[in-house]
């Protein structure tokens, strides 16, 4: 990671921790105690995630332990350094571990490749952190992957869901925590650029972002006409007036 950063360059840094500290608070996503499991794909955010984190666990009002891992899917194209992973945890000082499986791709029928991969990495990820006594699971989604799942919920499905920053999984048994659900793209593109994370080896050809690509767009048409437009989205989420609903 870069060294000799700039008084900008290190007032970023240290605002991305201090959101990440405060989503932690104001979501009361963590106990002091508590083991948390860090979903790391090798992405931007969920390395901006876990040095957050990293960085934060032993503040006095949360005190938490932090462990990473990797879930590897064999028969998707998708590729990280696995060498990079390693040495940016042992830096953080943290614990990293690897899975690997197979999603079965090509059985998937009429299923799309992504909801069977998305399926098989959750399902590892959450016996991951129920047999190894996790009682957090963090996952790097921000506040831009909120408000567009916000938008693709309400356009194509007709209901108002998103991306909650604390949600209670199979009655207690943990918690599904979004540690950078206060900061947009950009701030945790900022912060990979400043860090100098390397890109993935190689990108998934499964991907199909044409839902939220098509979201992004509406969102940024909206903020055209009013700059806070974005940030209004996430907010209208928890300032809900039931009495002028239909």
């Amino acid at each position: 990671m870069k060294t000799g950063l700039s008084k900008y360059q290190k007032r970023h840094i240290e605002y991305v921790k201090n959101k990440v500290a405060k989503s932690l608070m104001d979501y009361k996503m963590v106990s002091k105690g508590d083991k948390i499991l860090a979903a790391v794909s090798g992405g931007k955010d969920s390395l901006v995630m876990l040095e957050a984190l990293a960085a934060v666990r032993h503040f006095d009002f949360v005190d938490f332990e932090v462990e990473a891992l990797h879930i590897d899917i064999k028969d998707v194209p998708y590729s990280v350094d696995k060498d990079f992973l390693k040495a940016f945890c042992k830096k953080l000082d943290v614990k990293i571990s690897f899975v690997s499986l197979e999603a079965d791709i090509e059985d998937r029928g009429k299923k799309s490749p992504c909801f069977v991969c998305s399926w098989n990495r959750r399902k590892a990820l959450f016996n991951f952190t129920n047999d190894n006594g996790f009682q957090k699971l963090a996952l790097g989604h921000h506040l831009d992957d909120a408000v567009e799942t916000l938008m693709i919920n309400m356009a194509y499905h007709g209901n108002i869901a998103s991306m909650p920053g604390k949600l209670n999984m199979f009655d207690g048994t943990f918690h599904l925590i979004r540690p950078l659900i206060l900061l947009t793209n950009k701030d945790t593109s900022e912060f990979a650029n400043i860090r100098n994370y390397p890109p993935l080896k190689q990108t998934c050809p499964f991907e199909d972002t044409t839902k939220r690509t098509t979201a992004r767009e509406l969102i940024q048409q909206l903020e055209n006409i009013h700059p806070k437009a974005r940030l209004n989205l996430f907010k209208s989420m928890g300032n809900i007036d039931g009495e002028y609903l239909p």
